[in-house]
């Protein structure tokens, strides 16, 4: 073992003040005697020209400084005199519990009667330092042998309740620590210190000179460390394979750069800042000019026409599935027993439809707990290589440690084979329709909502493309009881089911109700009588809608396959996103009111509209000309 006398002499004891070991290890700092004097004279108003007295009083020795013990004789008795200090302390005079004539009025008199000691303060003493409960004894200085307390009123500051004021950050000339460094530490400052030297001499040189730009433009020293810090951060982020050589290289630009040209530079710089408290102005959305009417922009749909395989990598169903693979797929749901996947939290559970004969029950499972956003991965720097977390908008949770932000009731389950599908609901392709006057153009949009079932269909809107007119708005009673109607998307509530009116052509719809229809077949029936096979449909990812429908249709003109994503499937751009990004038009604003399908199918046919006008561009580029609503191609050039 080692010894540790002396290992900590140079080590401030944690205890401080209070410490009250006879032989600590730690270091203990010392109050100087002239300075201990000023404090026992300020709290008990020692006569200033008696300093021997003064010194004795505080138990000092004038001879070598050392702290002795202080006798008062009171009726030649020696007691112990105890100083308390704090909020017990109320008038400022000093009190005794010993009834002897020898202390009258606050004062203490030694022998002969003369006062040695006035314990009236003449000025407001300070607080004392807050210090933890254990510590309550060192709240108490044994100096004298008598039982006398001197009270103390402590002044309370005006500001107490007043947070104190943030202090600005100041920055070292210190590299700022980045995931990736490009180089080492060393080499880091190295540069950032050449780099602050250059850009010193230079603000030097503009203080010197009589530019009328110079208060603009010149840098106090925090400012100076600060752009030499994020000079070189830009650098390392944004090229981080070469930034040695370009640092070098800025290095050598500064070297050799006039005060002009740094005046300049800086002017630049400050008219590229952007204020931050200066509201952006709000941007006007976009007017879409085809210049084409609209027998001539229905035209040009079939253009749009998506192709067969894209609609297929886009999850649409091309034919019908057959009667054996409809008869398969009742035996596996058979098989199952109603056991299904929760769409929502990936739980497994019991599905009852029509009910449990026991007890009347939908489902299995008790409450379900999701997230109803889905998971995005921050974005950041390109530079920026580090592997980031999911994580849940809803909630800001990491993907893979929260369970779920929001309860629901039930389970709920989707179906996305064909064959399922059909086993619920046959699908029907767009039939003929004679008795249609005008071969335009529809806008289309569902909504669904969870089932017994599945998803099904709980809302069918249509619109007259391009002026927006409602061909078909219903809500629609679904086959199966219904478990969840997925009103924070379908914007679909149950006062609106209970508000509907049935369904009617010579009735016209209530402002806020919607007439409801009985199927979701008869929904369909609803929309095929404003079809043709030839019609064109136009929507956003209208997979999901006509599979609801159970429609197969050949004209599809869908905004997820002519607007695709960059990184392409499975990722997509939402609707709202390409309204805002190409049209600067905001739509979904309800927030958990949840959306509005005609809002949605007006929106996807104004972005047709915009394509449309793209289409015209590059044909007229190419030399077409329209003429009485018919388009005319260019004519061949001769050999």
């Amino acid at each position: 073992m080692f010894s540790s006398v002396g290992l900590f002499k140079e080590v401030h004891c944690p205890e401080t003040q209070p410490c009250l070991l006879p032989n600590c290890i730690f270091a203990h700092r010392k109050i100087h005697n002239d300075k201990k004097r000023d404090i026992v004279q300020a709290q008990l108003s020692v006569p200033p020209g008696d300093d021997e007295a003064a010194k004795e009083d505080d138990g000092i020795d004038s001879a070598n400084g050392a702290r002795k013990k202080r006798r008062i004789s009171i009726s030649g008795k020696d007691e112990t005199v105890r100083v308390e200090s704090g909020e017990r302390a109320r008038n400022g005079n000093l009190k005794t519990t010993d009834s002897n004539d020898g202390v009258r009025n606050g004062e203490l008199r030694g022998e002969g009667g003369r006062k040695k000691v006035s314990v009236r303060r003449s000025r407001d003493i300070s607080p004392p330092p807050v210090r933890s409960p254990n510590a309550r004894a060192s709240n108490f200085a044994f100096v004298q042998k008598d039982k006398v307390e001197v009270q103390s009123t402590i002044p309370v500051s005006s500001n107490a309740g007043t947070p104190p004021a943030k202090k600005a950050v100041v920055e070292s000339l210190n590299p700022r620590l980045l995931p990736h460094p490009p180089t080492s530490h060393a080499i880091r400052l190295k540069l950032i210190t050449m780099l602050h030297q250059h850009m010193t001499r230079l603000n030097e040189e503009v203080k010197r000179s009589d530019d009328p730009s110079k208060p603009v433009v010149e840098l106090s020293a925090q400012e100076l460390v600060e752009a030499a810090l994020s000079e070189e951060e830009k650098f390392a982020k944004q090229n981080p394979l070469v930034y040695s050589n370009i640092v070098r290289l800025r290095i050598a630009a500064l070297k050799k750069m006039k005060v002009s040209a740094w005046i300049s530079e800086r002017l630049k710089q400050i008219a590229a800042e952007k204020p931050r408290d200066a509201p952006s102005a709000p941007k006007t959305p976009k007017i879409i000019d085809t210049g084409l009417s609209s027998r001539e922009e229905i035209a040009l749909l079939p253009r749009l026409f998506a192709k067969q395989e894209a609609l297929i990598k886009h999850g649409y169903i091309p034919v019908a599935p057959s009667e054996e693979d409809i008869e398969q797929a009742r035996k596996g749901v058979e098989a199952a027993q109603g056991w299904e996947q929760c769409d929502r939290c990936k739980t497994r559970f019991q599905v009852f439809p029509g009910r449990r004969a026991e007890d009347g029950a939908l489902t299995t499972g008790g409450t379900c707990l999701y997230h109803p956003a889905r998971p995005r991965r921050p974005t950041g720097e390109t530079t920026d290589k580090s592997h980031k977390e999911q994580y849940y908008p809803c909630c800001n949770d990491n993907v893979g440690i929260s369970t779920g932000c929001t309860p629901s009731d039930t389970h709920v389950f989707k179906i996305s084979e064909a064959k399922r599908l059909a086993l619920v609901m046959p699908f029907m392709e767009t039939p003929p329709n004679p008795s249609l006057e005008s071969d335009g153009a529809v806008c289309f949009d569902c909504e669904m909502g969870y089932t017994t079932q599945g998803m099904e269909l709980i809302r069918l809107t249509a619109t007259s493309w391009a002026d927006g007119s409602k061909l078909v708005d219903v809500l629609v009673r679904p086959l199966g009881e219904i478990l969840d109607l997925n009103s924070r998307f379908s914007g679909v509530w149950p006062k609106d089911f209970a508000s509907a009116t049935p369904h009617s052509t010579s009735s016209t719809t209530t402002a806020g109700h919607l007439q409801l229809v009985d199927s979701p077949s008869a929904a369909r029936d609803l929309l095929f009588s404003h079809l043709t096979p030839t019609t064109p449909l136009i929507g956003h990812a209208l997979e999901n809608d006509l599979n609801a429908a159970r429609i197969l249709h050949p004209c599809i003109i869908d905004s997820v396959v002519l607007y695709p994503h960059p990184r392409g499937l499975p990722l997509r751009f939402g609707l709202k996103l390409l309204l805002k990004k190409y049209l600067e038009r905001d739509i979904q604003m309800g927030g958990a009111l949840g959306h509005d399908s005609a809002e949605d199918a007006r929106a996807a046919g104004e972005l047709i509209r915009l394509k449309v006008a793209e289409v015209w561009k590059g044909l007229k580029r190419d030399g077409w000309t329209v003429k009485a609503g018919e388009f005319f191609s260019p004519l061949p050039r001769a050999a």
